[in-house]
């Protein structure tokens, strides 16, 4: 009895000790933190996790919704082993899986944006042992049409670079098809005039001709 009593003790003892020893680090999530899209189109929320134990079958993925004009918070998806959609609510058929646990990823998609889906969505990701973490957050604002950025600028600048470019080798081809087709109209012009001067001087020594032998 004494000796069962002792090896419990050792054991609970080392599962302590083990429990001390196992890294306390939490799961951390990335997210882009703020997102724009046009009404009417699908948009993904992406969101990726580390975690320092091993992803499994335990892994769960929580992804909820604030309303930007305040209310309260609602479901958006849910993954443990397999996605499961909502039932019910604004999301209903609107919202689906697009991640990939094996590599950190527990993305969604969320097609025919509304205006109403302007608001904070956040991602909550669980890999035991690592259950502690921040939430990630998307703020999405859904807009009529997508401001210019720089790179609609610079896109904008390039393709109005080509297009120039383009205009002015189309003009030089053709002012040198023009050039040569009026210098081809003058070599020509030349021509029929010589032509001209050549047979008027064979009919003049024709006439000359018949002349002297009618003498």
């Amino acid at each position: 009895m004494y000796d069962k009593s002792l090896t419990q003790a050792v054991l609970l003892l080392l599962g302590i000790q083990l429990t001390a020893l196992w890294p306390t680090a939490a799961v951390e999530i990335y997210t882009s933190r703020v997102l724009e899209a046009v009404n009417g189109t699908d948009v993904r929320l992406k969101c990726t996790f580390s975690s320092f134990a091993p992803v499994g079958d335990t892994l769960t993925v929580t992804w909820n919704f604030r309303p930007q004009d305040g209310g309260s918070e609602q479901f958006v998806f849910y993954y443990h082993g397999e996605p499961f959609e909502p039932m019910s609510g604004r999301f209903k058929n609107r919202v689906a899986w697009d991640g990939n646990p094996e590599r950190n990823d527990v993305s969604i998609l969320l097609w025919k944006l509304q205006f109403d889906d302007n608001g904070t969505y956040t991602c909550q990701v669980k890999n035991p042992p690592d259950v502690d973490g921040v939430l990630g957050e998307i703020r999405l604002s859904v807009v009529q049409t997508v401001r210019f950025s720089e790179i609609y600028f610079l896109a904008l600048a390039i393709g109005s670079a080509c297009a120039l470019m383009v205009i002015i080798v189309i003009a030089v081809v053709l002012f040198q098809h023009f050039r040569k087709k009026r210098w081809a109209d003058r070599a020509h012009k030349v021509v029929e005039i010589k032509s001209k001067e050549e047979e008027r001087l064979n009919q003049g020594k024709k006439v000359s001709v018949y002349f002297e032998e009618t003498d």
